[in-house]
């Protein structure tokens, strides 16, 4: 309820949309943090009895001030990269509540993650074990760690965010995983304490997350009866969100059906929610541009582009787009579209929308993540600013950049100077 309309007006709270986009101009991102919280607390009371760790995934919305909401609420994070963990620092989430995940991780950011002495590295191959072992090695200290284990197991709402099949790049099969821990002694700088365990993104039913969890229960079983300590358990994220209204699986029944599954195991289970936490806790607002109407077609153009939010174009994915004033009268079927010289640079086809002019507002829904934080400045379009309202109060959280700004950035050689000689 966040997300409201009053006497025809959208709010965010109790703060005007239009209000915003008067003084931010359009494009811009705007995020709720009544949502955000109602939908951590959500998972806290579906999870309530167990002990476990709720590490937010970054990548889905990687702004400071959104981090240092979820840290005040309790949440760690589960990072991908360097640049997160100095993001999640910032924020200030302790260290002992940050999980590295990713394929990738380089020597760089292995040491960056050992100085700042993190929960857990999440390894996704032998390969990688050796390098962190030789990594932390050098620095004297122990690297905890859990083994990505890749159960088989197709799940997500697109091809390209499952990740749990065997033909995906993450984790190992159980067996290497059983050999690595037989042979733990070898690595004298690794200290292994669990296995981690994720299938994909925008889950919105039980029956992948069950076969999941029944298959990570006997993965540790068998490494207990096989005489290990099993101290943690990663069961990943992947919780998907209604972006067409349909119904799906809540925080409160995957949080019964981890106890349900995994309640009698003596472990921590860590859980990886990102989407679930803030995508229907944002909106991007654009301004309408102008409308066009060719063989019969008509087009809604916008001023953001599929840079500012790519999930159309990458994933096929549909949001539900509003007026952000609510209109009478005349409807017309749109195809909304943006500005950049790209055809894949379409929010949505065929919209029952009012009919619209230039300079209506529009909101698009349900974008709070993998949008800003997979937004880029193809065609040199400047990113649009982030912007947090709490209750009566908003502010600005990332500005949107000056042109000036983005050509600054660009280095010149000396050869190209005017003053240059050869």
């Amino acid at each position: 309820m966040s997300f409201n309309f009053v006497k025809g007006c959208m709010f965010v709270e109790n703060v005007a949309v239009q209000e915003i986009a008067e003084q931010v101009g359009t494009p811009f991102y705007c995020y709720s943090t009544k949502s955000m919280r109602s939908n951590i607390t959500a998972y806290q009371a579906g999870l309530a009895g167990l002990e476990y760790l709720l590490a937010y995934a970054v990548k889905a919305n990687s702004n400071v001030s959104v981090l240092k909401t979820f840290a005040s609420l309790g949440a760690g994070a589960d990072i991908v990269s360097g640049g997160e963990l100095k993001r999640a620092l910032a924020a200030g989430i302790p260290p002992n509540k940050i999980v590295f995940s990713g394929v990738g991780k380089t020597h760089e950011e292995m040491a960056m993650a050992l100085d700042a002495c993190i929960l857990q590295f999440n390894v996704e191959s032998l390969e990688e074990l050796e390098r962190l072992n030789a990594v932390a090695a050098s620095k004297s200290v122990i690297a905890p760690v859990s083994i990505r284990v890749n159960p088989d197991i197709a799940a997500g709402g697109h091809s390209k965010i499952s990740t749990g099949r065997s033909s995906d790049k993450f984790g190992i099969p159980f067996s290497l995983a059983q050999s690595i821990f037989a042979n733990s002694r070898a690595y004298t700088s690794i200290n292994l304490v669990g296995l981690d365990v994720h299938i994909g993104s925008q889950i919105t039913k039980a029956a992948p997350f069950r076969q999941a969890f029944n298959a990570a229960l006997i993965m540790v079983n068998q490494l207990l009866i096989d005489g290990h300590s099993i101290k943690r358990l990663d069961i990943g994220g992947g919780l998907g969100v209604a972006y067409d209204g349909s119904k799906v699986l809540t925080p409160e029944e995957y949080g019964a059906l981890a106890k349900e599954c995994l309640g009698d195991l003596n472990v921590l289970l860590i859980i990886e929610p990102g989407r679930s936490l803030v995508a229907d806790a944002g909106i991007l607002v654009s301004t309408v541009i102008s409308t066009k109407s060719t063989d019969g077609q008509s087009f809604l153009i916008v001023d953001a582009a599929m840079n500012d939010l790519m999930r159309p174009a990458l994933y096929d994915a549909v949001h539900n787009i509003v007026p952000v004033k609510s209109q009478d009268g005349t409807s017309c079927m749109y195809d909304v579209v943006g500005p950049v010289c790209e055809s894949s640079d379409i929010f949505v086809r065929k919209l029952m929308l009012p009919k619209m002019a230039a300079g209506d507002l529009v909101a698009i829904k349900s974008a709070g993540a993998y949008g800003a934080s997979l937004s880029n400045e193809y065609n040199s379009r400047p990113l649009v600013p982030e912007v947090l309202v709490n209750g009566s109060e908003w502010s600005i959280i990332r500005n949107r950049p000056t042109y000036e700004d983005m050509i600054a950035r660009d280095i010149q050689p000396p050869w190209l100077s005017a003053n240059h000689h050869s």
